[in-house]
């Protein structure tokens, strides 16, 4: 058996045909509380493990280790068009490429992984999407960057990954009063928590702006990060334990 046979990869029936995975955390050389697939540069966990996991990302994606583009994410609304692999990873959010063999990857721990593809275009995507950058607005930065590759709204197709569920993601105030700043209806995903706090529905606000913006067809895969330890990394949950760092969890995407 091979390494890349011992990763677990998720798939969503709306991506197909076009090659794409949300990959847990099983099957990677990492360990410790890295333990699995993290395939973050910026966590520190021995930059040998993590290119050795982002290897049998590659391999299982049919693709070298240096056609697996990353980016440096900062939680902006900025898209990245690729017509080949960069030097280093761009500063952005979100990534476009309408050129075969190009393996877009979004790393999470939290935050929401979203693929898009047009496959009768040829133009795939995908996107970082926190609570400030799905506020500010890089779903819909994606749709436009992909319309200028030639991919048709409507035709577009997009998944969220993994992510934290709203049953695990307790906000403040201030957090609510930020949403409710942008629009007063935005009320509608924030429930009552405990002790005068609030738990937030990621997923469901980020279905809402892709919907919104017209996109063909959008879907979120219905995975927890938070409360699945044994697949998933958490961010939130390696703050509540005290712990020092926490992996990261790759989606791929590509042509």
């Amino acid at each position: 058996m091979t390494a890349t046979a011992t990763l677990e990869i998720l798939t969503a029936r709306a991506l197909h045909p076009v090659r794409h995975g949300f990959f847990t955390r099983k099957g990677g050389a990492s360990s410790g509380i890295f333990e699995g697939l993290n395939c973050g540069p910026g966590s520190s966990d021995m930059a040998e493990m993590v290119a050795i996991n982002r290897a049998r990302v590659a391999e299982a994606m049919d693709a070298a280790p240096e056609a697996l583009v990353t980016l440096n994410q900062v939680h902006s609304a900025d898209v990245a068009i690729l017509d080949a692999a960069p030097d280093g990873r761009p500063r952005a959010d979100a990534m476009v490429t309408a050129t075969p063999g190009l393996v877009l990857g979004i790393l999470t721990a939290d935050c929401q992984p979203v693929l898009f593809a047009d496959p009768q275009a040829g133009v795939i995507g995908a996107a970082h999407a926190g609570w400030r950058g799905t506020l500010d607005g890089v779903l819909e930065a994606t749709l436009d960057a992909m319309e200028s590759l030639g991919a048709r709204r409507e035709a577009i197709r997009a998944v969220i990954g993994p992510t934290i569920s709203q049953a695990a993601y307790e906000v403040g105030q201030e957090f609510l009063d930020r949403f409710l700043a942008e629009d007063p209806a935005l009320s509608r995903y924030f429930i009552n928590g405990q002790g005068g706090r609030y738990m937030f529905d990621l997923p469901s606000y980020g279905l809402f702006r892709l919907r919104e913006a017209g996109v063909g067809q959008a879907e979120w895969i219905g995975r927890c990060t938070y409360q699945d330890e044994s697949r998933f990394y958490s961010y939130r949950r390696t703050t509540h334990r005290g712990e020092a760092d926490y992996g990261r969890l790759i989606s791929t995407i590509r042509l």
